[in-house]
C-alpha cells in the first residue's frame, strides 16, 4: 500500500488525481463563465452624482512681496516689487567655503531672485513664531504651505472639531521642485562618506506631497490628501483638482494651492543652462521681470505659497461663511510639442482656456480680466498673447478685456505661481480692481492700442476672471472665477 495516495498502484492513483483535478478546473471555468453571462451584466449603472457648486471662502499668501494676503495685495497695487539681487546665502551651500561660494555665484549669468522676506515684522515670514522646533524637520516649501494654510483657514473661519467634518475636509497642495538644496546637501554627505550625518528627516523633507501631508496632520483633516506635480502649473492643477473633488462629492471643504522654495545653487544653475532666466538687469533687479515687454529676456526665480479654502456652496452658506468667488471652470490641455517651449500657434493655451470657459457656462465676452501666465520669456509671452486673441477675438481687440501679469512684481514662483495668481485674480474680482504689470516700458509688437496689458491698477466692475498657468512638458491649466 502506498500511504500517500491510498492505492497499491501509484501510477494509477496519480492518473486518477490528475483527471479529477482537470474535471474540477473545467467545472470552475464553466461556473465562472455562467456567472459572468448571467450576473455581471445585471449591475445597475453607477449613481449619478449632483454637480455641486464650489466657492472660495479663505485665502492665504506667502510671497516675495509680503507674508499675508492684505500686505501682498496692497504692495502689488502700489507697484512695489519683491525682486532683489542674488546673495551668497541664497545659494544654500552650507559646508562650502566662502571663496568657493563666491566663485559659484560669479558663474551664474542670472543674479536676480524674488525671495520670501524673513523677519519678525507682521508682514515677514517667521516660521519659529508658529512652528517652534518643527522647523528643523521640514523644508521651507512645507513651512510656507503651513503658514499660508493657517491664514486661509483662519480667514474662512473653518476649524472643525467634529470628526465627520474633519473626514469631509481634504488637502490638495502641489509643487514643482520643492527643495533641491536638501538633495544637494545629502549628495555631498554621500560623496564624503558621512552617511551617519544624514538627517532621518531627509526623505520627508523632499517629497512634494509632504506640504499637503503636514497641513492634513496639523489640522486633522482626513479627506482627500493630494499633490499635483506639474511644473509651473502645479498650483492651478491642485486648485482645479480640489474643485472637482468637492464637485463630485469626495469632500465638502478642500485646502488647496501650491508651494515652492527652489532658490538655490543647483536650481539657479539648471535654469540658467536652459537659458530661461533673466540676465540683462542684474544691476537693476526690480526691472528684471518684465512680462510682455519688448526687452524681456527671461523669468526671475521666485518662491512662496498660495492657499485657498474651497467649499461646497450650501455648506458655506449654512455656516454663514464669507464668500469671495465661485469656481466656475477648470480647463486642462497638453501641447504635445516640446519639453520647454510652447507650440507656436498657442494651441495648448487655447484649448485650456476654451475648456475652462465651456465648463463655466460663460461666453468669452463675459470674462472681464485675465491674469496671464506670462513669465517674461521672449517666446512664451508672445504665444500666450496670440492665444488670448484667438479665444477672445473682438472682446480682446476692442479693449473690453483687461489683462496683466503679476510676475513683474513677484517673479515666477514655479509650482506656487498658479495658486498665488489665482488668489490675485480672486482679489481683483472681490475688490473690483485689476492689478498692473510692472516694467512694461515698450509692449511687444503683438499688442495694439486696444489690446495692451495694464500698467497701473484699474477699477472695474468685474464679474468673471480667468487665470492661466503653463508648465514645462507642455502642461496647461486655466481657472475661471466669478461672483455667485
Amino acid at each position: 500500500m502506498n500511504g500517500d495516495n491510498g492505492c497499491c498502484f501509484p501510477d494509477v492513483g496519480r492518473s486518477f488525481m490528475m483527471m479529477t483535478r482537470k474535471k474540477t478546473l473545467e467545472l470552475l471555468r464553466k461556473s465562472r463563465a455562467l456567472w459572468y453571462s448571467s450576473s455581471a451584466t445585471t449591475f445597475n449603472p453607477p449613481p449619478l452624482l449632483p454637480q455641486r457648486r464650489v466657492v472660495v471662502t479663505g485665502l492665504g499668501l506667502v510671497t516675495p512681496l509680503a507674508t499675508g494676503v492684505h500686505a501682498s495685495w496692497d504692495r502689488l497695487l502700489n507697484l512695489q516689487s519683491g525682486i532683489r539681487s542674488l546673495q551668497p546665502r541664497d545659494l544654500k551651500l552650507s559646508g562650502v567655503e566662502d571663496d568657493a561660494i563666491l566663485r559659484i555665484l560669479a558663474q551664474l549669468p542670472s543674479r536676480v531672485v524674488a525671495t520670501v522676506a524673513y523677519g519678525t515684522a507682521e508682514d515677514q515670514f517667521n516660521a519659529d513664531r508658529w512652528l517652534g522646533q518643527e522647523t528643523s524637520r521640514i523644508s521651507p516649501f512645507i513651512s510656507y504651505a503651513l503658514c499660508a494654510a493657517e491664514e486661509a483657514l483662519s480667514d474662512a473661519g473653518w476649524k472643525p472639531e467634529d470628526p465627520e467634518d474633519r473626514e469631509r475636509t481634504g488637502v490638495a497642495i502641489g509643487g514643482g521642485i520643492g527643495c533641491i538644496s536638501e538633495m544637494l546637501g545629502a549628495a555631498r554627505l554621500v560623496k564624503e562618506e558621512k552617511l551617519r550625518k544624514l538627517s532621518p528627516f531627509f526623505i520627508p523633507r523632499i517629497l512634494i506631497n509632504m506640504a499637503a501631508g503636514h497641513v492634513s496632520i496639523s489640522h486633522g483633516f482626513k479627506g482627500p490628501n493630494h499633490a499635483a506635480v506639474t511644473a509651473c502649473a502645479s498650483g492651478a492643477h491642485s486648485i482645479g483638482d480640489a474643485f472637482r473633488m468637492i464637485r463630485f462629492g469626495d469632500a465638502d471643504v478642500m485646502v488647496a494651492g501650491g508651494s515652492e522654495s527652489s532658490i538655490d545653487a543647483l536650481s539657479m544653475a539648471g535654469f540658467c543652462r536652459a537659458r530661461a532666466l533673466s540676465s540683462k538687469f542684474n544691476d537693476d533687479p526690480q526691472r528684471s521681470s518684465r512680462p510682455f515687454d519688448r526687452d524681456r529676456d527671461g523669468f526671475v526665480m521666485g518662491e512662496g505659497a498660495g492657499i485657498l479654502v474651497l467649499e461646497e456652496l450650501d455648506h458655506a452658506q449654512q455656516r454663514g461663511a464669507k464668500i469671495y468667488a465661485e469656481v466656475r471652470g477648470y480647463g486642462m490641455s497638453g501641447d504635445a510639442y516640446h519639453i520647454t517651449q510652447p507650440s507656436g500657434d498657442g494651441r495648448g493655451a487655447i484649448l485650456a482656456m476654451t475648456r475652462a470657459l465651456q465648463q463655466s457656462g460663460l461666453q468669452p465676452y463675459e470674462i472681464d480680466y485675465i491674469n496671464a501666465h506670462a513669465t517674461s520669456t521672449p517666446l512664451g509671452d508672445a504665444i500666450e498673447a496670440k492665444a488670448m486673441k484667438a479665444v477672445f477675438k473682438e472682446h480682446a481687440s476692442t479693449g473690453e478685456l483687461v489683462f496683466s501679469s503679476t510676475k513683474g512684481a513677484t517673479g515666477h514662483l514655479l509650482g506656487a505661481a498658479g495658486a498665488v495668481e489665482a488668489i490675485f485674480s480672486i482679489l481683483a474680482l472681490h475688490h473690483g480692481v485689476a492689478p498692473p504689470t510692472l516694467n512694461l516700458s515698450e509692449p511687444d509688437p503683438i499688442f495694439s492700442d486696444n489690446f495692451t496689458p495694464l500698467t497701473s491698477p484699474k477699477e472695474l466692475g468685474l464679474r468673471a476672471v480667468l487665470t492661466n498657468s503653463f508648465g514645462f512638458g507642455g502642461t496647461n491649466a486655466s481657472l475661471v472665477f466669478s461672483h455667485i
